[in-house]
């Protein structure tokens, strides 16, 4: 019996691709497209992605369904993003977006259209060890997406088609030039998960009033005035607006610090020790399937701290209550709580947890 696939469609390459590559291997394709964001403000692309998602699923010849996710978005993802940056953290919605979103209430909307499996055109690869689901690096090392990815369960992945894994970007393009898809030539989308592009501080001070507040060096030293702690984030050079102090030279300032009690940004130059980390606290931990073993007495893995980020040596050890110590090789550059730490054996993904704190 030929299975049915049921795949995001969001009215980008990839996910044409991925379709068209499912449609070429037999499957019984269907496409979901997902409304997740509905401000009429010029920044959401959702009614375009619509009719891009529409003119692939008549070229393919596969039914086309459309959901709106707007209200669990909100609940789910958005909710947590504003809470993080309340309290002065920098936290990643594009991980909550994939577990709650695009693994959670897609794929369950996906199995009421009959689907047997799940598909998108994530740079990933999945399959199974010892029984379970498990996650790998897609082929791409430039598009690889295994670390937004790390919170599905695994559940969720065994029964999830990657279909674009094995390929470089540049085939995927090149495909969909070969096979006439309407959208090979379209821009890859950036910015916030279904948010969009979007003038980052503006958008979030419609939600998070300014909170201005001194700028000061470790010592004390005020060198201006910050527009809220929420805007900014650790090892951020860009919007510092400092110059002007010739006792201080040329060295770029970057900030490596938030004193939240007194409301201060704290900033420093050049490549300061405040930027760098030998090691940090995670909490809610999550493992794709069960725990590695060796958490108790001290895992030796590789770890990213940042999307694209190169895998970094470490140990991981369990402290209880989805509890994690993680200590680097090497130390590693603005760490900011509310990123995730994402970890890894070899090309495998093993999971990951929220930075908590530093040191």
């Amino acid at each position: 019996m030929t299975k049915r696939v049921i795949i995001g469609l969001s009215g980008g390459v990839d996910s044409a691709v991925a379709a068209l590559l499912l449609k070429d291997q037999g499957y019984d394709v269907h496409a979901l497209h997902m409304t997740n964001w509905e401000d009429d403000d010029g920044y959401c692309t959702a009614a375009e992605d619509l009719q891009d998602a529409r003119r692939v699923c008549e070229q393919l010849d596969i039914p086309l369904h459309h959901a709106n996710f707007a209200r669990q978005y909100r609940d789910q993802v958005f909710e947590y993003f504003l809470e993080e940056y309340r309290a002065g953290r920098t936290p990643n919605p594009d991980v909550l977006c994939n577990r709650e979103i695009k693994f959670g209430v897609f794929r369950d909307y996906a199995k009421r259209l009959g689907g047997d499996l799940l598909a998108t055109g994530h740079y990933a690869r999945s399959g199974l060890v010892d029984g379970y689901g498990a996650l790998f690096k897609g082929k791409d090392p430039g598009k690889d997406q295994s670390y937004f990815l790390h919170a599905v369960s695994a559940e969720a992945l065994a029964e999830t088609l990657f279909p674009l894994g094995e390929l470089l970007k540049d085939e995927v393009r090149q495909i969909a030039r070969d096979r006439g898809l309407p959208v090979h030539g379209k821009k890859d989308s950036t910015g916030i998960c279904f948010i969009g592009e979007r003038p980052f501080r503006e958008f979030l001070a419609t939600y998070l009033p300014a909170n201005p507040g001194p700028m000061r060096t470790p010592e004390g030293e005020v060198m201006g005035e910050h527009q809220g702690l929420m805007y900014y984030t650790l090892g951020q050079r860009q919007g510092l607006l400092i110059g002007g102090h010739r006792d201080h030279g040329e060295e770029p300032w970057y900030v490596v610090g938030k004193d939240l009690a007194d409301n201060a940004l704290i900033v420093a130059q050049g490549e300061h020790e405040m930027l760098f980390s030998d090691g940090l606290t995670a909490t809610e931990a999550s493992w794709i399937g069960k725990a590695p073993d060796g958490l108790d007495k001290g895992l030796r893995c590789a770890a990213k701290v940042r999307y694209r980020q190169a895998d970094q040596a470490c140990v991981v050890t369990a402290l209880g209550d989805k509890r994690l110590d993680v200590r680097f090789d090497a130390p590693q550059k603005a760490v900011a709580p509310g990123q995730f730490v994402v970890f890894y054996d070899g090309d495998r993904c093993l999971g990951g947890a929220v930075i908590d704190e530093l040191g």
